[in-house]
């Protein structure tokens, strides 16, 4: 039996809002199916669609995150993965990898630079991550615009993490609280290692 995607899924997929995969449907843009006053679309459909959107491209970014050299195994896995992805979706394209060992939050990430670069010098037509916040932690609909006005398209591979990205969604957590917690106390002061501490206990706590 064929998958059927639901809505938000598929805008998901295709980059765009859920109310404009509605509008493709009621234009006939698209094939859906209703199923108890809900629709659904076809991964037959995906495929078409994208096939669409990827026509064209000549040279792709594909670019891998994590956030330390502890995970360089995973990094590797990351760039295999989406080097299939990249030879099975774009297989008249070239692609180059670009990576970073940096946390998510960090904003002057030297891949990160390049990939701007790139896109502002319309070196490349595509840059494919596995995950959103693989590009960032935070703002990925603000960095997706800043690329597509320069011509370039955000694709995500894949939709779920895998489950061992909680160790670093720890240490962004922590990161997070830390930088507040300096900015409203002090680093010196001790509100500010209290929080921390707390902070630190409370996510080792099971």
């Amino acid at each position: 039996m064929e998958k059927l995607y639901k809505l938000s899924e598929f805008a998901k997929l295709v980059g765009v809002s859920r109310s404009g995969v509605v509008k493709w449907i009621r234009e006939g843009r698209i094939r859906a199916i209703n199923i108890h006053g809900r629709w659904y679309i076809p991964e037959s459909e995906l495929e078409r669609l994208t096939r669409g959107f990827y026509v064209g491209f000549k040279r792709i970014a594909i670019y891998a995150r994590v956030s330390g050299s502890a995970q360089k195994d995973d990094l590797e896995r990351q760039i295999s993965s989406l080097e299939d992805y990249a030879r099975k979706h774009f297989p008249q394209a070239e692609y180059i990898v670009i990576k970073d060992i940096a946390s998510g939050l960090k904003e002057d990430r030297r891949g990160l630079r390049k990939l701007i670069e790139m896109a502002r010098k319309r070196q490349i037509d595509a840059i494919v991550v596995a995950y959103k916040d693989r590009l960032t932690r935070f703002g990925f609909t603000y960095l997706r615009e800043l690329f597509e006005a320069y011509g370039v398209r955000v694709i995500v591979a894949f939709q779920e993490e895998p489950k061992d990205y909680y160790q670093e969604l720890v240490e962004d957590l922590i990161a997070i609280v830390t930088s507040f917690a300096g900015r409203i106390y002090g680093k010196r002061s001790h509100k500010y290692k209290k929080v921390v501490e707390a902070v630190e206990q409370a996510v080792k706590d099971p």
